[in-house]
């Protein structure tokens, strides 16, 4: 992709840079205290620090970058620039030393190494601070295979690459070349810079055998260290290979590395719900080993995969700061000249330009990383969605910085800052009592001087695709568009009238607007906003220095204008007759449109009238078809939408040009919705597809089950067979299905219905069943379900029945060693018309072949 350099830095010779750099010997440095505080040279405050994993000079982003002809610097200088404006302080990284040794552990100077050291020298620029991770001991393939590039790591075994002596005397040598590799851009060795912070040895190493073996392995890393000359603190990573976790303790190292993923990995689809539970208690259950409480604690990789919520980040940066961490990376920021696909890590998807809203939400995470004390408690949820100057909510996919000087959210919020007249800074995503924006990209406002803001507008970003299913250079998940946007500004200080000044690159523009009032339209850039009669202190222009940077700089993705409008709609899995429904539509063009209209199959162009109904724009892109209830007949709706614009017409869900109405146009697909009396059961699973719709848990995960579609009879209903496999015969099994639109679509079949209905059966062993529902507040309330037998078995419990229960963390999280449930402190009465998912858990399932063939309500 190209991309627009709006307006940079100039730069100044490398050699000139180097010298300045070199020459500030008085940077703070960071060190570990006796009591595993990580503290600063200078003052001896605490230190604490929040970013983001980033992997240009390597793998699969150093190919992709290639393969469309981008260069790499100037990506990492786009990238970079982000991180900042989102105030992060911190970088983490782990090396792929399979690109930059040999055979023997020599360390190789080549592209690879090059740009890390560029890299570092701009993360420099902008004060943000590093921690290395030497090795990774895998390959630099993935989502591609592997290259061979003939490093000492594809001559061992990851496992046995810390026992093997060949093996461990090339890890000395590698770590020892690359503590003492001179950076030509700063002027430093590794070891020796002080913006990095330390270092950890490996990325998540695989111990087996003894572990007497593991410490004579950590002993002879930290010593060839030590030789090099490194006096930086060492970490070494804990969360894995829980049974040799007193080796690491026992160490001379100063800190010590976890991760969490707490809604698991790689699940092939945006996952959706009430995460808060997941992320409320990060317990370390080998807190009082020896050695424990005088190691520093840094989370070297943390993401609620496969979502693109915003609440999230800060609750997880509260719960990190809770349990004492004081170093929090993120994994992975993709770089923003492949992030319009998603396919550098599948799970993991996080960019200023393409997920403004989660973007924002690890501003205000690290907001909390800065602020919130480190070890401070906390009650447990849902009694912690606010705390400090911060709050997070599922419901509103909303967190929020609301502090004196500084106001910034992820979505649209009715919360008015706490003292508007002291603000400082504003950052946001959607509308608020300050910012009345229709755009659907990140702006960021900050107060220059009295009267004097700066303002810097990204492009809209509309999601058009599931970024977490199978990734794709060809497949575009999120589009940008560059559209004039009405914004309305509200800031004491700036009042009404104020003047508006474009920095970027239409600067060439004669004179200032003067808004009318407070409200103007907006292209993505830089803006100078100033009050009326204002006297300024300084003479602020696009070259002016700020923040590390020059007041005018401003990086975008470049617009990619798409060959037809594209019209995104998620057909409801049900609708009611008797009343008027309410259909959504998002329309994504660089043009607007003249008028879009939605027509069902009962049009033709052979009748003489023609019924439609026009779909209502309620925002840039979202329209919404009022169907009244007449139309709501039969068995299904079955519709289209055609699109007019610029001449054309386009018609969905086929995406041909045409209209149904045109003579020689022929739908080939329709929208098609149930149609259901109000009082009819509500199904929530039916076995009658062969593709199946629960998924499947079990705690632990040694255990799990198999699925087989069964259908012994045309004439009876097929079912689908479950068969389990565990060596702990304490194992538990889950189904989990999201049933939340089912329920948004059934409201008055919702509020009749009084019982939960399984058709089932099992054959062999005595299981324990138990099914019911976790609710948006991510509660679970089940029932035990009784007297199940071979043949088919309708069983239906009352909903008045349900007790609430500890919510099962499906999927697991990582690392393993953390709670598999969730308990409530608080209670709360089971409410039909919360239900989000439908949950069935069985124990005691050794030799049993359960089969479900329907659930429903009524």
């Amino acid at each position: 992709m190209r991309v627009i350099i709006l307006c940079c830095l100039a730069l100044l010779g490398y050699a000139n840079t180097y010298a300045q750099v070199k020459a500030n010997t008085d940077v703070p440095t960071v060190f570990v205290d006796h009591e595993g505080v990580m503290r600063w040279s200078d003052t001896r405050a605490e230190a604490s620090f929040y970013g983001v994993n980033y992997t240009v000079p390597f793998a699969h982003a150093f190919r992709a970058l290639q393969a469309r002809g981008i260069d790499r610097k100037q990506a990492i200088d786009r990238d970079v620039y982000h991180f900042a404006r989102l105030g992060y302080n911190a970088y983490r990284i782990h090396i792929w030393d399979v690109e930059i040794s040999d055979r023997n552990g020599n360390l190789m100077s080549n592209e690879h190494l090059d740009l890390l050291d560029y890299l570092f020298f701009k993360l420099q620029e902008r004060g943000i601070r590093i921690l290395i991770t030497g090795m990774t001991n895998f390959g630099n393939g993935y989502p591609e295979k592997n290259e061979n590039t003939g490093a000492f790591t594809y001559h061992y075994d990851k496992c046995q690459i810390h026992a093997n002596p060949q093996a461990i005397a090339a890890q000395e040598k590698y770590i020892s070349q690359l503590l003492r590799h001179v950076n030509p851009y700063t002027g430093y060795a590794y070891q020796e810079d002080p913006y990095v912070i330390g270092f950890e040895i490996n990325n998540e190493p695989c111990h087996t055998g003894a572990v007497q073996t593991t410490s004579d392995y950590i002993a002879r890393m930290v010593k060839a260290m030590k030789k090099s000359g490194n006096k930086k603190p060492v970490f070494y990573n804990v969360s894995h290979n829980m049974d040799h976790v007193q080796a690491y303790f026992n160490a001379d190292i100063q800190g010590t590395t976890y991760q969490w993923y707490p809604v698991g990995l790689v699940a092939g689809r945006e996952r959706l719900g009430n995460f808060l539970p997941y992320i409320d208690q990060y317990h370390i259950p080998f807190a009082n080993l020896k050695g424990f409480a005088n190691k520093a604690k840094a989370v070297y990789e943390y993401d609620p995969a496969d979502n693109l919520y915003s609440y999230l980040h800060p609750a997880m940066s509260r719960t990190f700061r809770s349990a004492g961490f004081q170093w929090i990376t993120q994994f992975a920021y993709d770089p923003m000249d492949i992030a319009a696909y998603n396919t550098e890590y599948q799970t993991h998807y996080l960019n200023l330009a393409y997920t403004p809203a989660k973007a924002l939400s690890t501003l205000i995470a690290a907001e909390v990383a800065y602020t919130i004390p480190r070890n401070k408690k906390f009650n447990p949820y849902p009694q912690n969605t606010s705390f400090g100057d911060f709050e997070v909510s599922y419901d509103q996919d909303l967190a929020m910085m609301n502090a004196p000087d500084k106001y910034f959210y992820t979505n649209n919020t009715a919360v008015k800052p706490v003292k508007p007249e002291k603000l400082m800074h504003i950052a946001g995503h959607g509308s608020s009592p300050v910012v009345d924006y229709g755009g659907s990209g990140a702006y960021f406002l900050d107060r220059l001087e009295e009267g004097l803001w700066r303002l810097e507008v990204m492009p809209d970003a509309e999601k058009i695709a599931d970024p977490f299913a199978k990734p794709s250079p060809s497949r575009e998940v999120v589009h940008i568009l560059y559209r004039s946007q009405a914004i309305d500004i509200q800031i004491p200080d700036l009042g009404e009238m104020f003047t508006v000044q474009q920095l970027s690159h239409k600067t060439g523009v004669v004179g200032d607007l003067i808004v009318p009032k407070t409200s103007f339209s907006v292209e993505p850039g830089v803006y100078l906003l100033k009050r009326k009669h204002v006297q300024l202190k300084n003479s602020w222009t696009a070259s002016s220095s700020w923040k590390n940077g020059s007041l005018g700089e401003y990086y975008a993705p470049a617009a990619a204008p798409l060959k037809q409008a594209l019209l995104i709609h998620q057909q409801p899995e049900a609708l009611e007759k008797g009343r008027s429904a309410k259909l959504e539509f998002r329309y994504i063009f660089e043009q607007q449109p003249d008028s879009i209209i939605l027509q069902t199959d009962q049009v033709s162009f052979w009748n003489d009238h023609n019924p439609y109904i026009k779909l209502i724009p309620k925002d840039s892109y979202k329209y919404e078809a009022d169907i009244p209830a007449a139309l709501l007949k039969g068995n299904a709706l079955k519709y289209t939408a055609t699109v007019f614009v610029g001449g054309k017409q386009f018609t969905y869900p086929d995406s041909q040009a045409g209209a149904p109405l045109d003579w020689d146009y022929r739908v080939n697909s329709y929208w098609t919705v149930g149609l259901y009396d109000q009082h009819a059961p509500i199904s929530l699973f039916e076995s009658l597809s062969k593709v199946a719709t629960f998924e499947t848990f079990a705690i632990p995960e040694t255990a799990y089950m198999t699925a087989e579609w069964q259908q012994q009879h045309l004439g009876k209903l097929p079912f689908w067979a479950y068969s389990f496999h565990g060596k702990d015969s304490s194992a538990q099994y889950f189904w989990l299905k999201d049933i939340r639109t089912k329920i948004l679509d059934r409201p008055v079949g919702l509020e009749h219905v009084k019982k939960l209905c399984i058709l089932l059966k099992h054959t062999g062993g005595n299981p324990t069943l138990k099914a019911g529902f976790v609710t948006k507040k991510g509660y679970t309330y089940v029932k035990k379900i009784d007297a199940v037998s071979a043949t088919e078995t309708l069983v239906c419990l009352d909903l008045t029945d349900l007790q609430l229960v500890p919510t099962a963390l499906l999927p697991a999280p990582y690392p393993v060693f953390l709670e598999r449930f969730f308990k409530p402190v608080v209670s709360d009465h089971f409410d039909k018309k919360a239900i989000e998912k439908l949950i069935i858990s069985g124990e005691n399932m050794a030799g049993v072949v359960l089969s479900v063939a329907a659930v429903w309500l009524e």
